[in-house]
């Protein structure tokens, strides 16, 4: 970690291992325990998704457009978490984070805010969060790595088939993989299980991330005329690259010349 170190702005040891935070050229970095990057901010804009497997993740949009209640399991820097909190404001948002160094560097170095009406932001076991509630969401999205691997417990079948009865009947679960990972095929036919073959995997550019779409009940298979067109609104409405992200659902899902089959 030589020179990861000399970027090193804060530094905290923990039961769970070592957070620590960096920063370079304006842009500060979470790590767990290593150089390799949980979570990244723009500090002259706090707010907006510095990384690109996060806005990718926001791709749920194009088929659930209006959230009333998002689960996340995994706060990391909070990217995530403050993009919805000011950009969805009708939508109630519940972060369950085991560790507590986490949250508490994220408040502190990320500008999480407090918990208010629409956030809350629980230190605990998501698995077990997830287990215990069902019917609580219409989005579940799920970011489970440490800083060399995902959790095996956030990629069980038990998990998975769990997250599928936490969904409202018209849910989409959200997962973070690498497209890296020696285990990546075996998590994606987990979910492809739990959620009856409604899957969809979207590339996220450069980086390895691969974001995959579970639905509770099928959204149908959308035109790629009506998709493109949902995309330049989204696009305009946050920012974000939508169309890019229906070239990407394009380029590893099963479709035809006219649609997008799910």
């Amino acid at each position: 970690m030589g020179f990861f170190s000399k970027w090193r702005t804060h530094k905290s040891v923990g039961e769970q291992g070592v957070v620590d935070v960096s920063e370079r050229d304006g842009v500060r970095f979470l790590h767990l325990g290593s150089d390799t990057v949980q979570s990244a901010m723009r500090v002259k804009a706090p707010n907006e998704l510095e990384l690109a497997y996060t806005r990718a993740m926001m791709g749920f949009l194009l088929f659930h457009p209006e959230p009333r209640n998002i689960l996340m399991i995994g706060l990391g820097g909070g990217s995530v978490t403050k993009f919805v909190y000011h950009r969805l404001p009708t939508a109630h948002t519940h972060v369950v984070e085991i560790n507590p160094q986490v949250v508490a560097a994220a408040r502190s170095h990320f500008f999480v805010p407090e918990a208010d009406q629409r956030l809350q932001i629980e230190i605990g076991d998501g698995v077990d969060y997830v287990r215990n509630h069902s019917d609580a969401c219409d989005v579940l999205m799920v970011d489970g790595y440490d800083d060399r691997s995902l959790a095996e417990a956030l990629a069980s079948q038990s998990f998975y088939d769990d997250c599928a009865a936490a969904l409202t009947p018209d849910g989409v679960l959200v997962v973070n993989l690498w497209g890296s990972d020696k285990m990546f095929d075996v998590y994606f036919r987990r979910i492809e299980a739990s959620f009856n073959g409604l899957v969809l995997s979207m590339p996220t550019g450069r980086m390895s991330n691969i974001v995959v779409f579970g639905f509770k009940r099928s959204p149908g298979n959308p035109c790629w005329q009506e998709l493109k067109e949902r995309a330049r609104s989204l696009e305009a409405e946050y920012g974000l690259e939508f169309p890019d992200f229906v070239s990407a659902l394009r380029s590893l899902n099963v479709h035809s010349e006219k649609r997008l089959l799910i």
